[in-house]
């Protein structure tokens, strides 16, 4: 599905905890207002980035992904099964037909480790990890395309004033993702 397909007048974004709690702080101080503008022309929907814990990461990954660790970021599309955590009780067919893209989760640690490493703040990766996990929720698979997800990435983030992008790092530099 194409972004410009969903309902909605422009991309909205919530961020909170992993309970649902709205969120405040230097580190993601206008965070939902910058990524509406980095998101790809034609987003439409509704999305809520999670930035939470190390620990409640990776029972995520292990709940989600079977693997049985902390990871940087992972993207819950409401289009696709399971259900992302903040759905819970949801009926598939309201998600399906409403403006909901899905949810973001961010690991807090993972993300100050990895600004550190990259030299910058970790609200400048908190950018990279939310702006990476809604072209997930928007169907870009870097896994498997042809290096389109990844050259849409560096565009984006040069436009939105990001030093550097997730996919194009070196491995060992940050856990793999989803």
């Amino acid at each position: 599905m194409t972004p410009a397909s969903r309902v909605g007048q422009r991309l909205r974004v919530d961020v909170s905890d992993a309970r649902g709690r709205k969120l405040s702080g230097p580190d993601v101080s206008g965070l939902a207002a910058w990524l509406s503008r980095a998101a790809p022309s034609g987003t439409r929907g509704r999305v809520t980035v999670a930035l939470v814990t190390d620990p409640v990461m990776r029972r995520l990954n292990r709940q989600y992904r079977g693997a049985d660790k902390v990871t940087d970021v992972l993207s819950f599309p409401a289009d696709a099964p399971p259900a992302p955590p903040h759905n819970r009780g949801l009926p598939a067919e309201a998600l399906a037909t409403s403006d909901f893209l899905g949810d973001l989760a961010i690991a807090r640690g993972v993300a100050a480790r990895q600004a550190r490493t990259q030299g910058h703040s970790t609200r400048v990766e908190i950018r990279v990890l939310a702006l990476h996990g809604l072209l997930h929720l928007l169907g870009y698979d870097h896994e498997v395309d042809a290096g389109e997800m990844a050259r849409l990435e560096e565009r984006l983030r040069r436009r939105a004033g990001v030093p550097s992008g997730l996919i194009g790092r070196p491995a060992r530099r940050h856990p793999p993702h989803a």
